[in-house]
């Protein structure tokens, strides 16, 4: 007897026959995200349970008896509830490595997009504005040869740090929980601590995951140390920042500019006040969102899913869910 599941998400047929072949599933058939109480009714009998970015707690589990694995469409997994998942010996898995180079990739759009002003730029030419007399107004900000620092040193950080060290002869400094010797020694990038690298970085990239720890990390006195000349880029959480603070530092020019992919409310409200600062790039939680790439991650979440529900393997489990015994699984 093949094991149940359900797909909460939209996937590609040959992903769906892939499951099929496996697995006895149901699908979310309608528009958007799922209601709860839908979700509440689909997963009553199911052991797996495929997903992109629902929130995994108490109340689902609770309705959920059979459930033994959580495949989450994504990277990131802070819509896990890791002690009522651990409590459970429920596994999550994520699709790391995939994205690495596509999240990469839109980091330093971001960063030579608020650089360059190529937005505002590009606004001020269609809206006529460009006149042949201007010339210092038209200025932006070099970004070869200056100095990178980034916040997070994992897998996407080393993708970004390549880049900026053998595209753009930047210097690159990192700070993360523990120094990372090989990517020092292969990068050519230099461990600092975390104050000196808000003072030293021309262009500041946070690439933390969202923890207890990470919350809020840079706020008004991080936004302080940073030059009165630096990017501020956040490809994170939009909780990673002190929203306000970094409003504040932008309209007081504590810094130059910022580039945004993740905001503490998403969709962003349009009348937030951030959206009318001529300073800073925005964009929609894009950071993976290329066709092959989402495709990409949809087929490991898929194969996540099967593995583990049909005994064959396990794999990509999130670290803060590794330990839980596999005979329960």
């Amino acid at each position: 007897m093949k094991p149940k599941v359900f797909i909460a998400v939209s996937v590609p047929p040959e992903i769906e026959k892939y499951i099929a072949k496996h697995c006895d599933y149901r699908k979310w058939e309608g528009e958007g995200t799922i209601p709860q109480d839908e979700l509440l009714k689909e997963v009553s009998n199911v052991e797996g349970l495929l997903i992109q970015g629902i929130k995994i707690d108490k109340k689902l589990l609770d309705h959920a008896p059979n459930l033994k694995i959580v495949s989450n469409v994504s990277v990131g997994y802070n819509n896990f509830d890791i002690e009522a998942m651990r409590d459970r010996g429920v596994i999550g898995t994520h699709t790391p490595y995939v994205l690495d180079d596509t999240v990469a990739d839109l980091v330093f759009g971001l960063i030579l997009s608020t650089a360059r002003r190529i937005p505002e730029l590009d606004q001020y030419v269609k809206q006529g504005k460009w006149k042949k007399s201007d010339e210092t107004n038209l200025y932006g900000t070099d970004i070869h040869h200056s100095t990178l620092g980034l916040i997070g040193m994992g897998r996407i950080g080393e993708a970004i740090a390549k880049r900026g060290k053998f595209g753009f002869d930047m210097d690159v400094l990192y700070y993360n929980r523990t120094p990372k010797p090989k990517a020092e020694k292969e990068l050519g990038v230099s461990y600092t601590h975390f104050k000196e690298l808000l003072q030293k970085s021309d262009v500041i990239v946070l690439m933390t995951p969202l923890t207890s720890e990470t919350a809020n990390l840079i706020g008004a006195n991080e936004f302080k140390l940073m030059k009165k000349t630096a990017f501020f880029i956040n490809t994170s959480r939009g909780q990673t920042v002190d929203e306000g603070a970094l409003l504040e530092a932008l309209q007081t020019k504590e810094i130059l500019g910022a580039g945004l992919d993740v905001y503490q409310q998403e969709p962003i409200n349009p009348d937030h006040p951030i959206l009318r600062l001529p300073n800073v790039v925005t964009v929609p939680h894009i950071g993976s969102a290329t066709a092959k790439t989402r495709q990409d991650m949809v087929k490991v979440a898929a194969e996540n899913l099967v593995k583990a529900v049909t005994g064959d393997k396990r794999q990509n489990i999130v670290k803060d869910l590794a330990y839980i015994n596999p005979d329960k699984v």
